[in-house]
């Protein structure tokens, strides 16, 4: 994944990003247990896409759920390839299993 794409490694770090990010925030939750791995991937490539798409208009965080863990509890993120969007750090949105980038748009109509 490039970077297009901040990957904190800490809440400090997660809580930077969004306080730094002047646009909505597309925050989506991995992990590295065995049945995560692959919707993780998809997301990767989702949302990949989207901040190609969005530049400049949405600022693209993914964050580990077991370092981030302040991050997860906050928006209440219970599983991998959970995603919340974020307007001025509050949930507008959120969605949960890998998805495509047709729907995570639909989710962001209005929003931008």
């Amino acid at each position: 994944m490039a970077q297009r794409v901040h990957r904190p490694r800490e809440d400090a770090e997660f809580d930077f990003i969004l306080g730094m990010s002047g646009v909505p925030v597309l925050a989506y939750f991995t992990g590295t247990w065995p049945k995560a791995i692959e919707p993780c991937r998809v997301m990767d490539l989702v949302v990949g896409g989207i901040a190609d798409d969005c530049t400049g208009r949405l600022t693209t965080v993914r964050a580990d759920i077991t370092r981030c863990p302040a991050a997860t509890a906050r928006y209440g993120i219970t599983g991998a390839a959970s995603y919340v969007l974020l307007k001025e750090g509050e949930v507008v949105a959120r969605g949960t299993d890998p998805t495509t980038i047709t729907e995570v748009r639909k989710l962001l109509d209005g929003h931008l």
